[in-house]
């Protein structure tokens, strides 16, 4: 059997902070993971998942700060070394994901090609 092959990925303070707010505030129970990957789709050809969601076929699962991660595999290529980061400024608002294996971004901060 292959080695599962876990990439590193990171959430800062206030990223995981927000998170447990969020799941709080919207009563999500403590059993559904938190997804992080990415989709089709975007200005730039992928976009980032965030989210929390059921365990599938080809996840991962690790743990962040307290937080149950969730991660397809496949995805693993295209976020190994991201940090996904909280901004509560007046410009910037949201998550914002920094990705080293991103090759071009859009201005919304959520697309990206790799």
């Amino acid at each position: 059997m292959a080695e599962v092959f876990t990439p590193s990925v990171g959430l800062t303070d206030r990223a995981l902070a927000e998170i447990k707010a969020i799941r709080e505030r919207d009563n999500i129970p403590a059993e559904k993971p938190l997804r992080i990957g990415v989709k089709g789709g975007g200005c730039s050809g992928l976009s980032y998942v965030l989210d929390f969601d059921e365990k599938g076929e080809f996840d991962s699962e690790f743990e962040i700060g307290g937080v149950q991660v969730i991660m397809d595999q496949r995805h693993a290529l295209y976020v190994a070394g991201m940090e996904v980061d909280y901004e509560q400024g007046l410009n910037d608002r949201g998550f914002i994901f920094h990705n080293p294996n991103a090759s071009e971004t859009c201005g919304c901060g959520t697309s990206f090609s790799a």
